[in-house]
C-alpha cells in the first residue's frame, strides 16, 4: 500500500474493476486503454460499455487488450457490453458499473489518459480506509494533443481551500449539497456504495451522484494530486471549462426557469432516496438535504417581475441560504437578474 508520504510503496492487495464507457471515441481511446494498461497496479478487469458508436471503438480496445496479452503474457480481463439503444452518460456508466466483478471501481472516460500510478494511489487509499466509499482527484488540463494547459482541474472548479478541509474531515455533504466537485473520469468507489446509489436517478449525473451518496455516509474523499491528463477537445460530453467574465455575464441572461425547476426536483429526489437508504444516514446531513428543498422550492417560486424579486433574495441573502445551499451571492445575483422563462 502506499507509503504515508503519498508513495506508491508495497503493491495493493485489492482488486480493481475498470468501467470504461465510450460513443464514438476512436480518435482517443486506444491511448486511455494503452494507460490501464500500464498502470503500476494492473486492473484485474475492464468492463467497457459502448453506448451505440458507429466507429471502431470497441475494435479498437479488442486489438490492443489483445496485443498488450501476447506481448506481457499476463491478460487483463475484457468484458464488452454494447447497448442496442444509446443511454447517455449516466445510464451508459450505469450499465459498466453493474458488470464489474471486483470491490474497487475506476470510472473510466474514452478519452483521457491516466498517470501511471493513478490505480495504485487510489486503491491504496481504500485499504488503508475501510470507511471510505468515493475518492476523486485532481487532473491536469490538456488540449486535444495532449498538451497541458498549465491549470488543473481543482482550479478550473475554483475549489477553495475551505472546501477541501471540510471534504477531508468528512463533511463533505455541505460541500457537495452546493456543487459537485467530484469528477467521474478520476474517480473511484467502493462497491458498497454502488449497491446504495443503484439505479442511478437520470436526473443526476453518475458522478455527482454517486458522490453526495457516499458524502453523506461520511466516505466521500478527494486527492490533491492530478491523476490523470484530462483532455478537453470540444466534443466531451462532459467538459471542464474555466468561466471567463464574458461566460458569467452570459449565464445572467439566461432563462432560469427550468434551470430552477430541474434544482428544484434534484433535491426533491435527493430527500426521497436518502430517507429509503439500506443504511441509516445523520439525522444534521437528512436536515440539510430537508433545507435543500425548501431554498431550492423558495427560488423556484420567485416572481417573474425583477424589482419583486429583490426583498425575498435579499432576506434569503441575508439568512445565509445562499452560502448554505448554493453559490452564495453569485446565486443571488443569478435569481435577481436572470430572466423567467
Amino acid at each position: 500500500m502506499p507509503a504515508p508520504d503519498g508513495s506508491p510503496g508495497d503493491r495493493v492487495p485489492i482488486a480493481v474493476s475498470v468501467a470504461l464507457c465510450t460513443r464514438n471515441g476512436a480518435e482517443f481511446v486506444g491511448a486511455q486503454v494503452e494507460s490501464i494498461l500500464g498502470q503500476s497496479l494492473r486492473p484485474a478487469e475492464i468492463v467497457l460499455s459502448d453506448d451505440g458508436s458507429t466507429d471502431d471503438t470497441v475494435e479498437i480496445v479488442r486489438r490492443i487488450v489483445e496485443a498488450h496479452a501476447e506481448a506481457h503474457g499476463n491478460a487483463v480481463a475484457l468484458t464488452v457490453v454494447v447497448n442496442p439503444e444509446p443511454l447517455g452518460v449516466t445510464g451508459n456508466f450505469e450499465s459498466a458499473m453493474r458488470v464489474c466483478a471486483n470491490d474497487l471501481i475506476a470510472l473510466c472516460d474514452q478519452d483521457d489518459v491516466w498517470r501511471e500510478d493513478r490505480l495504485e494511489r487510489a486503491a491504496g487509499e481504500f485499504a488503508r480506509r475501510p470507511e471510505l466509499l468515493l475518492l476523486h482527484s485532481d487532473a491536469r488540463i490538456v488540449d486535444r494533443d495532449g498538451v497541458p494547459s498549465g491549470i488543473g482541474l481543482f482550479v478550473t472548479l475554483g475549489v477553495s481551500e475551505e472546501e477541501r478541509r471540510a471534504i477531508h474531515d468528512g463533511d463533505g455533504f455541505a460541500v457537495y449539497i452546493r456543487r459537485n466537485l467530484a469528477t467521474g473520469a478520476t474517480t473511484m468507489v467502493r462497491r458498497r456504495l454502488l449497491d446504495l446509489a443503484l439505479d442511478f436517478p437520470r436526473e443526476w449525473v453518475h458522478d455527482e451522484w454517486l458522490a453526495i451518496v457516499a458524502a453523506a455516509l461520511g466516505g466521500a474523499d478527494l486527492v490533491d494530486d492530478t491523476l490523470i491528463d484530462y483532455r478537453q477537445h470540444g466534443a466531451n460530453a462532459i467538459g471542464a471549462t474555466a468561466l471567463t467574465v464574458r461566460r458569467r455575464f452570459a449565464k445572467l441572461a439566461e432563462p432560469r426557469t427550468a434551470r430552477n425547476a430541474r434544482l428544484l426536483e434534484n433535491s426533491r429526489i435527493l430527500v426521497d432516496r436518502l430517507g429509503a437508504l439500506a443504511v441509516p444516514v445523520p439525522g444534521s446531513v437528512l436536515a440539510l438535504a430537508a433545507g435543500k428543498v425548501v431554498h431550492e422550492t423558495f427560488r423556484s417560486s420567485l416572481a417573474r417581475s425583477r424589482p419583486l424579486r429583490v426583498v425575498p433574495i435579499a432576506r434569503a441573502l441575508r439568512r445565509g441560504d445562499y452560502a448554505r445551499f448554493g453559490g452564495g451571492a453569485q446565486d443571488a445575483v443569478r435569481d435577481l437578474v436572470q430572466p423567467a422563462s
